[in-house]
């Protein structure tokens, strides 16, 4: 156990970096010292003590002046992340009695969030009304750490960047066309003859590669030029029922319109690599009592599919 001074004098600091965070925040001691209800006087002393401490400026203020030096920035991102663990342990555990308030920022990629994840998000946020939920449907890679999203979920052959994540199910894609599609066109039997075909590709690239396996796990390069081009699998479903071509879809599109007869795969013997789905955080954020809670509910939702 620290001994009690030395508990104090830590408190003490944390207590100063919160200062320190509020004063860059507000872009003024002045204010900082109007939310804190102390005297202006006091948040400057504290400030003065806070750079004698580390032997640094950490904001230049002279008459006219107000800017927060590099030092500064630097000693301000890292006590954010102190003050919001110190934050997050006191209501894990001296809160553990309490409702669990707070947000959740959530970002999903487009159609897999509307087709999979709409109920199961409903559904979270029915149970725990308290949790403020924010969810952002889009397919671009958000910055977890810079934009504050507490996670989010990508579907991927393998995590990239910054991040540490979980992996929570697993995609599988199919070629898929119309009954009157393949009634007026007749079903391509190899690769060589699907580049007859009128192809759908998710993405807006003019030129497009797909991705097979041969038997032996052998990586297969299928580049081509689309028939149709959009970042909207729903779109390309639509297309598809209505015969305009052949779409390469994931299950989680798919799999409702296979079901009933109204798509039917191609090339059923041809491997499509699979993509896992990976609920992922920043790096260096701790989950709180909120993150913990999403975490295992999506988790178990997605189990519950499989």
């Amino acid at each position: 156990m620290l001994p009690f001074y030395l508990g104090e004098h830590v408190m003490g600091l944390v207590e100063d970096l919160r200062l320190f965070v509020l004063v860059v925040e507000n872009g003024s001691i002045s204010k900082a010292a109007e939310k804190l209800r102390i005297a202006k006087s006091a948040v400057s002393r504290r400030l003065a003590l806070l750079e004698e401490r580390y032997d640094t400026r950490l904001v230049d203020r002279v008459p006219g002046v107000w800017d927060v030096t590099e030092s500064g920035h630097e000693l301000y991102h890292r006590a954010l992340q102190v003050v919001g663990e110190i934050d997050e342990i006191e209501d894990d555990f001296a809160n553990t009695s309490a409702d669990l308030t707070g947000p959740l920022y959530l970002s999903v990629p487009r159609d897999f969030g509307i087709a999979f994840l709409n109920d199961v998000l409903i559904s979270f946020k029915s149970r725990h009304p308290e949790i403020q939920l924010a969810v952002d449907f889009d397919d671009r890679t958000v910055d977890l750490a810079r934009e504050n999203y507490d996670f989010a979920i990508r579907i991927t052959p393998a995590l990239e960047g910054h991040v540490s994540g979980e992996r929570i199910g697993t995609v599988q894609h199919r070629l898929y066309a119309s009954p009157a599609y393949i009634a007026a066109h007749s079903a391509p039997k190899c690769l060589k003859e699907l580049r007859t075909h009128p192809l759908l590709h998710f993405r807006t690239a003019r030129r497009a590669v797909w991705s097979f396996e041969a038997d032996k796990g052998k990586p297969i390069s299928f580049p081509f030029q689309p028939f149709l081009n959009s970042n909207s699998g729903v779109l390309l479903l639509e297309a598809t029922r209505k015969g305009l071509g052949i779409a390469r879809l994931p299950d989680f599109v798919a799999s409702e319109d296979q079901a009933a007869g109204l798509l039917v795969p191609v090339l059923s013997d041809i491997k499509i690599p699979s993509l896992e789905i990976y609920l992922v955080h920043a790096e260096t954020r701790r989950l709180n009592r909120r993150m913990r809670l999403f975490a295992q509910f999506i988790k178990q939702a997605c189990l519950s599919e499989r």
